[in-house]
């Protein structure tokens, strides 16, 4: 029996059959979370360097662009540890499908990257929280479940970020209809040992 994790902003739960193939590749797992550590780094500091004069904006996403690189380290740590090379790795379309769901004008392009990077980060949450569940290492598991905290508060403050710049009612407007198209591309995607697949 498969335990998920309930993701409020979330229109779907992982399945099984993502966990199972995740538990069977983690030496490609850890790989793959380093590069969305980094991603996640690059998406913080990108949204800074984009709404410089946002500076609400820019004293909360410090913080996490700081994190997410602390986090990048800590998995590379672990890849030293296996003897895995920091290496390439295709990556699965999620992120790029999300992406293109962003508006190009603004405000809509704020509050669109604000809502993807939210969902992202709440999909990860839930999944580092399956990995924790599920991993048959009990190091690596407690490392997986140390990171999960972290993953809730970085998607709590995108969303809050949203919430300070846009009205609410917007926000809820437009997370319910990128949550279903996030929903979408991840049932439309086949199953490989990526984070986001």
């Amino acid at each position: 029996m498969t335990t998920t994790v309930k993701i409020n902003i979330l229109k779907t739960a992982t399945q099984a059959a993502w966990i199972e193939q995740a538990i069977n590749n983690l030496d490609t797992i850890l790989l793959d979370h380093s590069h969305c550590e980094r991603k996640a780094a690059s998406c913080a500091l990108n949204l800074m360097f984009r709404y410089p004069s946002n500076s609400y904006l820019v004293r909360q996403l410090t913080p996490i662009a700081k994190e997410e690189l602390e986090h990048f380290e800590q998995v590379n740590d672990w890849l030293e540890r296996r003897k895995i090379p920091l290496a390439p790795l295709n990556s699965p379309p999620y992120g790029a499908e999300l992406k293109k769901l962003i508006r190009h004008q603004e405000p809509e392009r704020l509050l669109d990257s604000l809502l993807i990077s939210a969902l992202i980060e709440a999909r990860s949450h839930e999944r580092l929280g399956l990995l924790a569940q599920h991993c048959p290492e009990p190091e690596l598991a407690a490392f997986y479940h140390s990171l999960m905290e972290s993953e809730a508060r970085h998607y709590g403050i995108y969303w809050l970020l949203a919430d300070h710049y846009f009205d609410r009612e917007i926000v809820k407007k437009r997370l319910e209809e990128l949550a279903i198209k996030e929903s979408e591309i991840l049932t439309h995607l086949y199953y490989q040992p990526r984070i986001h697949s």
